[in-house]
């Protein structure tokens, strides 16, 4: 099978590792050859985060280069727009319709795009939701990130993965049946 590249982008603490580690997890017990990469940046204040996973039948680096990404699941409007360059002709973007503002934008030394979404379009196939909406109305703002990870499941046809037992195996007991219920909601998304 030939290599497949998953950028997730986001800022500190939405989860984008977890999400990152959940989806090597599942692929790794599907017998996958995996390989993960991550940048933190400032993540602790709010900056770039970055997860790079690749899998297939044999992976050499984690390092997916510019123009390689078959998909981009951004969990923040603005990371999608950081990353595009990643994406390959007709790869696919995924965006969480989520604005966290930056240092930056917020003491007024610089203005939050207003038409990413549509300058995403212009470039590339994206798709739209709102992860961390569906996240509050189940109840757990926390989840959006294991939404999120239905979404590249669905996207990337990995739902014959037992996922439901991969969150089992890997999350906290008492969260085991929301982020089932989230994966499953992601997965409905796309």
């Amino acid at each position: 099978m030939e290599t497949k590249n998953i950028l997730l982008v986001g800022v500190g603490g939405q989860g984008t590792i977890t999400a990152a580690k959940l989806l090597t997890t599942g692929l790794m017990a599907s017998g996958y050859d995996v390989k993960m990469s991550e940048i933190h940046g400032m993540s602790q204040r709010g900056g770039s985060v970055s997860s790079q996973v690749r899998y297939g039948s044999e992976v050499q680096s984690p390092v997916i280069e510019a123009g390689t990404a078959d998909i981009i699941v951004a969990f923040e409007k603005m990371e999608a727009m950081r990353y595009i360059n990643y994406l390959k002709p007709n790869g696919k973007v995924i965006v969480n319709d989520k604005e966290i503002w930056p240092m930056p934008v917020i003491i007024g030394k610089a203005k939050y795009h207003s038409d990413i979404i549509g300058e995403l379009n212009k470039l590339a196939d994206v798709t739209v939701i709102n992860a961390s909406q569906l996240a509050e109305e189940l109840g757990n703002e926390k989840v959006t990130n294991v939404i999120l990870l239905g979404a590249i499941v669905k996207a990337m046809g990995l739902d014959h993965i037992d996922w439901d037992q991969i969150i089992a195996n890997n999350v906290k007991k008492k969260f085991i049946e929301l982020n089932q219920i989230a994966i499953k909601k992601g997965m409905d998304l796309v």
